[in-house]
C-alpha cells in the first residue's frame, strides 16, 4: 500500500525534530526546508519522550548494576545530554553569557561567540548539580523513569511555545530560519505534553509538573524578550533546561 502525503508528511516531523533535538542519524540539523523546524514542533514532545526513555533506562540500568542514586543520576544526566548533543546546555551557557553584555547588540553578538564565559560555567555547573540532584532525589527507578519522561517531554513543549509567542531576536541564525509555529502546531505539542503527563504522574502530580515548567520558562522568556528583543536558538535551549529541571523539580516535592 502507497503512503498517503499525510503519512510522509508525519514521518518528515519526526525525521526533522529528531535530527535537530537528538544525535539519531536521522539527517542534519541544518538539512530541513525553511519554516520545516516550526512545522515540526508539534512532536518535540515525542522527541522529549524519546530523551526521558533514554535517560531513565540508563538510571534504572546504573541502579540495576549496584551504582547508588547520585551516581546513577549523574550517569542519567551524561546520557541525556550526549542523547541531545548537548544541544540545550550550548544555549543555556551562551545565554548566561549574554546576559553580562552592556545592551541589546553586545548581547546578541556574545551569544553568537562559541567560546564559554565565566557566567555559562557558573550556570551550567548549578544546573548539571540541581538536575543530578533532583533526579537522585526522586530514587526508584520508577519514579525517576516517569518523571524524566514527563519533564523531557513538558519542556520541549515549551520550547515551541515559546518559538510561537516571541518574535525572532534577529534576522539571520537559527531561529530565524527554524520560523515560527502556528497556533494548531502549537496547541498539538501542548496536547501531546498533557496526555503524557497525566497517564504518567496522577492529574495532581501533572498539573505539578506543568506549573514547574511554565514558571521557570515563562521568567527566562521574558528576560530573552526584555534583554534581547526576543528569542533565539540559545533562548530555546535554555528554556528547555530550566522547564525541565522545573518540572523534575516540582515532581520531586509530591512524589
Amino acid at each position: 500500500m502507497n503512503t498517503t502525503e499525510t503519512d510522509r508528511d508525519w514521518l518528515a516531523d519526526l525525521r526533522t525534530a529528531g535530527a535537530f533535538l537528538t544525535i539519531l542519524p536521522v539527517g542534519g540539523r541544518n538539512d530541513y526546508r525553511p519554516g520545516g523546524l516550526a512545522a515540526a514542533a508539534w512532536c518535540f514532545p515525542l522527541i522529549g519522550l524519546l530523551a526521558g526513555a533514554v535517560g531513565g533506562l540508563v538510571y534504572a540500568l546504573a541502579v540495576w548494576l549496584g551504582c547508588g542514586a547520585w551516581l546513577a543520576a549523574t550517569l542519567c544526566v551524561a546520557a541525556l545530554v550526549l542523547f541531545t548533543g548537548s544541544l540545550h546546555e550550548d544555549g543555556l551557557g551562551d545565554f548566561a553569557d549574554a546576559m553580562g553584555g552592556p545592551n541589546r547588540e553586545r548581547r546578541l553578538a556574545i551569544m553568537h561567540d562559541s567560546q564559554a564565559g565565566n557566567f555559562a560555567i557558573v550556570a551550567l555547573l548549578l544546573l548539571f548539580a540541581a538536575r543530578i540532584g533532583v533526579i537522585a532525589e526522586l530514587g526508584t527507578p520508577e519514579r525517576v523513569g516517569s518523571a524524566l519522561l514527563v519533564a523531557a517531554a513538558v519542556s520541549r513543549t515549551a520550547m515551541v511555545i515559546v518559538m510561537r509567542l516571541l518574535p525572532t531576536a534577529r534576522t539571520d541564525g537559527l531561529s530565524a530560519g527554524a520560523g515560527r509555529p502556528g497556533d494548531a502546531t502549537t496547541i498539538s505539542a501542548a496536547v501531546i505534553a498533557i496526555l503524557i503527563a497525566v497517564p504518567l504522574l496522577g492529574f495532581t502530580v501533572a498539573v505539578a509538573a506543568l506549573l514547574g515548567a511554565a514558571v521557570p520558562a515563562i521568567v527566562l522568556a521574558a528576560v530573552a524578550h526584555g534583554r534581547l528583543g526576543g528569542q533565539t536558538g540559545d533562548v530555546l535551549g535554555a528554556v528547555q533546561l530550566v522547564a525541565e529541571f522545573g518540572a523534575l523539580f516540582a515532581v520531586a516535592l509530591l512524589s
